[in-house]
């Protein structure tokens, strides 16, 4: 690379675009994690294998929004097979915890409402409980874990010895 020049990188995607790759991608991770579970719990204490899964998922699912989700990973140069650091995978942690805790404690409230719920309800309670934990996650993640700090424009300064450009005048007021 000459001296000066910086090579462009690749702008994040927008909040739907983001939203629909975290679905898909996320999602694929649970399926795949489901299986993983039920394969291992074949030799495996189900507890421990569950904790296995949980763990591997958890940061593959991190470096995979990381670097489609969000775009992060382009961003920043790859370091070997984990492009994320410790800080983005305790943070994404985090909120696998929270969200965990949104839908196990949605179906401890069910079942103190209702000692033997049907099914359907109970399946109800806990999709709603996990596509709210799911959009919580989202945006603590696009915006809190993942957030890009773009580069602001500079404030404007007006030299008080001379009248301000009509450009200057149109940024103040904005």
């Amino acid at each position: 690379m000459q001296r000066g020049l910086r090579t462009s990188t690749p702008e994040a995607p927008g909040a739907f675009a983001s939203f629909v790759r975290f679905v898909i991608l996320g999602g694929g991770v649970g399926l795949a994690s489901s299986a993983g579970v039920a394969l291992l719990a074949a030799s495996l204490p189900f507890a421990l294998a569950n904790a296995l899964v949980t763990v591997v998922s958890t940061i593959l699912a991190t470096e995979l929004h990381a670097r489609f989700t969000f775009a992060a990973g382009r961003r920043r140069g790859g370091r070997g097979l984990l492009r994320c650091g410790l800080r983005h995978h305790l943070q994404s942690a985090g909120t696998a915890a929270a969200a965990f805790a949104v839908t196990t404690l949605a179906m401890l409230v069910l079942y103190a409402f209702e000692s033997a719920p049907s099914l359907v309800v109970e399946q109800t309670v806990y999709l709603s409980a996990s596509a709210l934990a799911g959009t919580g996650r989202f945006l603590a993640l696009r915006l809190y874990v993942f957030a890009t700090t773009g580069k602001r424009p500079s404030p404007v300064t007006l030299d008080l010895h001379r009248p301000p450009t009509r450009r200057e005048l149109l940024t103040t007021a904005s």
